[in-house]
């Protein structure tokens, strides 16, 4: 599965590890994702969705209905 947050968009992104020689070599800087489950009291069901730890963040301040509705006009949710 991609590593990719659905409510934010987040993805891996790369960069250099860089050795105190400054050597530098690539690598990849993968999200903070967790796999958690959500209740929706308007539809009455739970959904389980992949979220960063922002995406939690901005699910506990604006709800979990209003971050589902911005995602899936963004194109990040497609449930």
């Amino acid at each position: 599965m991609a590593k990719i947050c659905e409510i934010t968009g987040k993805r891996p992104i790369s960069g250099n590890n860089v050795s105190h020689a400054l050597n530098r070599t690539r690598r990849k800087f993968y999200p903070n994702l967790q796999t958690k489950k959500f209740f929706i009291p308007e539809e009455d069901r739970w959904v389980t969705l992949k979220v960063s730890a922002s995406g939690l963040r901005n699910i506990n301040k604006l709800g979990i209905a209003a971050c589902l509705k911005v995602a899936k006009e963004k194109g990040f949710y497609k449930g």
